[in-house]
């Protein structure tokens, strides 16, 4: 049987895939598509980044310790509606400040806790006692002051309570050469009105005693 050598030719080379040129309407269409994609996340995620720069204690800042930017480091937060709450970097940090509130090691800084000296309406007194509250005592405990007042030189009379939860400003832990314990300087904060009876029973070389008041705090 003879073929027609007439007859199409049926081809068998599948046709070669051209490489994509730079004039490609496709390719450069793509492109766009993939610059306005990451475009869009990265405004996307630069409109999610509200943090905000505001100071945050370094150390425990006890009422009435006069403050400065070295007390402090900057630490980014997101605060959302507490913003104003706290004092932010960007604002500069206010002259002459004072600490009107105990701002524990690492808490941010409130705007309510730093002010003026003449806002304090407690005074830090330093009370130099022989038995010192229990281990663990530390700033922003309550405690209770006793007074003896002195009869004669070597005698006093039955203590009293003077004070009644009484906050710790500071409190330092003498210790002797040998390690015994000796004074220990206890700083409670006073208030105007209790400040005369205080001082006298001090000038009077009273006995005092400083007694932790747990049930102050709950």
């Amino acid at each position: 049987m003879s073929i027609d050598e007439r007859a199409p030719r049926v081809a068998t080379d599948a046709p070669r895939l051209k490489r994509p040129s730079w004039k490609d309407p496709r390719l450069l269409i793509g492109l766009l598509l993939v610059l306005a994609s990451t475009a869009g996340v990265i405004a996307l995620l630069d409109s999610q980044d509200t943090s905000t720069e505001v100071y945050s204690a370094r150390e425990d800042i006890p009422v009435g310790s006069t403050l400065s930017e070295e007390d402090f480091v900057a630490v980014p937060v997101q605060l959302g509606d507490a913003a104003d709450t706290y004092l932010p970097v960007a604002g500069g940090f206010p002259p002459n400040a004072v600490a009107t509130r105990l701002v524990p090691r690492g808490e941010l800084a409130p705007s309510s806790a730093l002010g003026t000296a003449d806002q304090l309406d407690r005074k830090p007194v330093g009370l130099s006692v022989e038995s010192p509250p229990p281990r663990g005592t530390s700033a922003g405990d309550r405690v209770d002051v006793w007074v003896s007042p002195r009869t004669d030189r070597n005698t006093f009379e039955e203590p009293r309570l003077l004070l009644e939860a009484a906050e710790v400003s500071e409190l330092t832990v003498g210790e002797s050469a040998l390690g015994s314990r000796s004074a220990t300087l206890v700083q409670i904060l006073v208030g105007d009105a209790a400040m005369p009876e205080l001082l006298d029973a001090l000038s009077n070389e009273a006995r005092i005693a400083v007694v932790l008041n747990p049930s102050a705090g709950s």
